[in-house]
C-alpha cells in the first residue's frame, strides 16, 4: 500500500512537472509570438491616439475602452477561430496568408511616407465641420475597430505562424495570451499617451517647481512623441511586412532575395565581431524593410494608377 501511494505520488508529481513544462512553452510560445508581431503592435499604439483627436478630455478613456472592448471580441470570436480552423483543415494556406498580410502592412506603410511627402488634409478638421459631437465619437470608434480588425489579424496570423507547428491546443492558448496581452499593452499605452498632457497640464499647476516642470516637460514633449511613435510604426510595419514576405519567398523555395539578405548579415556580423547578433539583426531587418519599400511602393502606384483610370 505505501509502495502503491509513492507510486502515485511520484506519477501525479511527473504529470505536474510535465504540465509545468508545458506552461512554460506556452509562456515562452506567447512571448515570441509577440515579438514577432511587435511591428504590428507598434503601428496600433500610433495609430489609435489619433481617433481620439477632436473630442472632449471626459470622452477619451471611456472612447478608448470601446475600441479596446471592439479589439477583444474581433480576436477572440472571429480571428482566434479563424486562425484555429485554418491550422487544423488548411494549414498550406498560412504561408500565403501572410504573405498578404505582409504585403497590405507593405502598401500601409508606402501609403503613410506617400501623404507624409505629399502632405494629406486633415480628416479630422472635416469630422468636426460636418459632424456632432456623438455622430464623430461612434465614426471614430467604428473606424478605430474595423482598422482594429485588420492589424489584429495581422497579429493573429504572425502568432499562428510562429507556433504552427504546436499542437491544436497549445496553439489556441498562446493565441489566447497573445490576444488578451497585446490588447492589455496597446490600450493601455494609448490611454496613458493621450492623458500624457492631462496629467501634464495636472502636474504644472502644481506648487513644486519641480513638479511644474516636469508637467510642462510633458505637454512639450506630446507632439514629439507622437511623432516618433508615427515614424517608428512606419518602420516597423516595412520590416514586419517586408520579413514576412521574405521568408514566405524562402518558404517556396525562392531563394534569390532571402539568400543575399542572409549573406550580407553573415557578413555584417562576421565583420563585426563583438556586436555580431546586433549586426546581423539590423541587416536582416534593413534587408526586410528595403524589400518591404519596394513591395509597397509598386502596390500604392498600381492602386494609384487604377483610381486614376476610373
Amino acid at each position: 500500500m505505501p509502495s502503491g501511494l509513492i507510486a502515485l505520488l511520484d506519477d501525479v508529481a511527473g504529470i505536474a512537472k510535465l504540465a509545468a513544462t508545458s506552461l512554460d512553452d506556452v509562456a515562452a510560445a506567447a512571448g515570441k509570438a509577440g515579438t514577432k508581431a511587435a511591428g504590428v503592435v507598434i503601428d496600433d499604439a500610433a495609430v489609435t491616439p489619433n481617433y481620439v483627436m477632436g473630442l472632449t478630455a471626459e470622452r477619451e478613456l471611456p472612447i478608448i475602452w470601446k475600441i479596446a472592448k471592439g479589439s477583444i471580441r474581433n480576436k477572440l470570436l472571429f480571428l482566434l477561430p479563424a486562425a484555429l480552423l485554418i491550422s487544423a483543415l488548411a494549414p498550406w494556406l498560412l504561408p500565403p496568408l501572410l504573405m498578404m498580410g505582409g504585403a497590405f502592412l507593405c502598401f500601409e506603410a508606402a501609403e503613410k511616407l506617400l501623404e507624409a511627402i505629399q502632405g494629406g488634409h486633415d480628416v479630422a478638421e472635416e469630422a468636426l465641420a460636418t459632424l456632432n459631437s456623438t455622430e464623430l465619437e461612434n465614426q471614430k470608434v467604428s473606424s478605430a475597430i474595423r482598422t482594429d480588425f485588420i492589424l489584429s489579424g495581422e497579429i493573429m496570423a504572425i502568432s499562428l505562424g510562429t507556433v504552427a507547428d504546436k499542437p491544436i491546443w497549445e496553439q489556441a492558448i498562446v493565441l489566447f495570451v497573445v490576444a488578451i496581452g497585446i490588447t492589455a499593452g496597446v490600450y493601455g499605452v494609448v490611454g496613458l499617451i493621450v492623458k500624457m498632457d492631462d496629467i501634464g497640464l495636472h502636474l504644472a499647476q502644481r506648487a513644486s517647481y519641480v513638479t511644474r516642470a516636469i508637467g510642462r516637460g510633458l505637454v512639450k514633449a506630446m507632439p514629439i512623441l507622437m511623432k516618433i511613435l508615427s515614424v517608428v510604426g512606419t518602420a516597423a510595419m516595412l520590416w514586419v511586412g517586408g520579413g514576412l514576405i521574405v521568408h514566405g519567398l524562402h518558404e517556396y523555395h525562392l531563394d534569390l532575395i532571402p539568400d543575399m539578405i542572409h549573406h550580407l548579415a553573415q557578413g555584417a556580423a562576421q565583420a563585426l565581431p563583438a556586436v555580431a547578433p546586433v549586426a546581423d539583426w539590423v541587416v536582416n531587418a534593413i534587408g526586410a524593410g528595403i524589400v518591404g519599400l519596394i513591395i509597397g511602393a509598386i502596390i500604392v502606384a498600381v492602386l494609384h494608377l487604377f483610381k486614376k483610370k476610373h
